[in-house]
């Protein structure tokens, strides 16, 4: 299966592709002029890369000041790329991410290279390294998802890709499934 992982940024986003390679994407222009250059050279990855799925991850909604207004302009601009591509894309939270990677929902970007070498024997050089790094470990979630592991991590660890809506692809149906919610227990009300 060709997969392909996305840590969207404004600034430099990190793309892991189909082939283990990992890249950086840096737009050109300022302020909003910098969407086009992002859908130009998304829409030009998607193009050489062919995924099958790609996985993105998710914005936590927790962003203050202008963050809170780029970051979303960013998703839907890579959104509506892989949609008018006609490739399907998976949403992964930043927390279950880093559990897939490290164990640890609350891992930073250093914690996240170190499990890549831990595990893979993976660097990513340069000063946007962890860019690339969590797209790569995106990528290995998907893999891992739909029994392609391309790393070995903890057992444990595995566990975290329940809490993501895998979607059949084509012949290929993830191997893990969501957990069943808990029912919840009824209050007795006293009358």
């Amino acid at each position: 299966m060709r997969i392909m992982g996305l840590d969207l940024s404004m600034s430099c986003t990190g793309v892991a592709f189909p082939d283990d390679s990992t890249a950086v994407i840096k737009p050109r222009g300022a302020g909003d002029r910098r969407l086009l250059s992002i859908e130009e050279r998304m829409t030009a990855a998607v193009r050489v890369a062919r995924p099958d799925l790609v996985l993105i991850e998710d914005d936590p909604g927790v962003f203050r000041g202008a963050s809170a207004k780029v970051i979303p302009m960013v998703h839907a601009t890579v959104r509506l790329v892989l949609m008018r591509s006609g490739v399907p894309f998976v949403l992964v939270n930043t927390k279950t991410l880093k559990l897939y990677a490290t164990g640890t929902g609350t891992a930073d970007k250093a914690s996240m290279e170190l499990a890549a070498l831990t595990y893979a024997g993976r660097e990513f050089p340069g000063d946007k390294g962890g860019d690339q790094c969590d797209a790569w470990w995106l990528r290995a979630a998907g893999h891992a998802a739909y029994g392609e592991p391309v790393v070995r991590v903890p057992e444990p660890h595995l566990d975290a890709l329940r809490a993501v809506a895998w979607p059949a692809v084509g012949p290929s149906a993830p191997v893990f499934v969501p957990r069943p919610a808990k029912p919840k227990r009824r209050r007795r009300v006293a009358a």
